[in-house]
């Protein structure tokens, strides 16, 4: 079976259209097409239908799925494994979204940069679920917050930031106390079903605090973005630049405790890309800030991000 041929089906599959999968690929939309056809006789079930402008995998093609991604991973395995001179493959990563934004993007610069054969594909998620999708094998290594047990003996974990919790309010509140703000203002939780979830209501219980909550939300960003709306304030960990623009809130330090959230990269110790994630290690060794601990902002202060500038227009 050619290889080519299950790369093909899998691009048409990401993007939703040969169209799309011709121009990512280089190749005509009926050379695709004729890719597809060649993969289906040689399987002997159709496994792409049409719904729409878009194109979707049959049972049958729903079926390979994760084999035929399986079996394209160990095809560009072979190019790093009979590689020596080189680092070159293909690398599987997960990140939550800050990490994505903040911590990843100098990483990758300076991979890529010492490293250039080497082929990044990246997914953000929660941090559960890409631990869930290490596990699993959809990933060489993960961004993510500590896991709240310990990781099998397989795997190591090494961590990158240090992101105490801060309670967050509009810019207009002059109330010094996060406590008092905290148990007098209207809420923005975070998802009870995370990891940060868990570490922000333990926190909540553990001080004594039972906050009048008005939604609970899934994004740091978005809850950032409703603060500054004025829905309610939150508590949040002080995760790594760049915040949302436009904002006018304020970040409040809390009192020393056990609930700062750590995040680090998981990887599997026995992965056949282990030279792929050693390369990624040292980048992050060498990345600025990402080892490095969050610093609060000091107690009642402002934290404001810059709006675009409006261009003047003359009639």
């Amino acid at each position: 079976m050619d290889s080519r041929f299950l790369e093909s089906f899998m691009m048409v599959i990401d993007s939703g259209s040969i169209a799309e999968a011709a121009r990512r690929l280089n190749l005509t939309p009926a050379g695709v097409a004729q890719r597809i056809h060649a993969l289906e006789a040689e399987i002997g079930a159709p496994l792409l239908s049409r719904s729409g402008r878009s194109v979707l995998p049959t049972p049958a093609g729903t079926a390979i799925l994760s084999r035929a991604r399986n079996i394209l991973s160990e095809v560009h395995d072979l190019k790093s494994i009979a590689t020596s001179d080189r680092l070159s493959g293909e690398l599987r990563l997960g990140a939550t979204p800050t990490s994505l934004s903040g911590i990843l993007p100098p990483i990758l610069a300076l991979l890529t940069s010492k490293y250039p054969h080497i082929d990044i594909w990246m997914m953000g998620a929660n941090s559960r679920a890409l631990y869930d999708g290490l596990l699993r094998g959809d990933f060489d290594a993960v961004i993510i917050g500590q896991p709240p047990f310990a990781i099998p003996k397989a795997y190591d974990w090494r961590i990158l930031r240090d992101e105490p919790l801060v309670v967050l309010t509009p810019a207009s509140c002059r109330v010094q106390d996060p406590h008092a703000i905290l148990a007098s203002k209207p809420f923005i939780g975070q998802s009870r079903d995370s990891w940060v979830g868990r570490l922000v209501y333990s926190y909540l219980r553990e001080a004594g605090i039972r906050p009048h909550q008005r939604f609970e939300m899934d994004t740091p960003a978005a809850t950032a973005v409703m603060v500054d709306q004025g829905l309610g304030v939150a508590l949040v960990h002080d995760w790594s630049p760049p915040w949302p623009t436009g904002l006018s809130i304020r970040k409040i330090p809390l009192p020393p405790n056990r609930f700062g959230r750590r995040m680090g990269l998981v990887w599997n110790r026995a992965s056949v890309r282990i030279r792929l994630v050693q390369a990624l290690l040292e980048a992050a060794e060498l990345a600025p800030a990402t080892g490095q601990t969050a610093t609060p902002r000091l107690k009642g202060s402002d934290f404001r991000t810059r709006r675009p500038k409006s261009k003047s227009t003359s009639t």
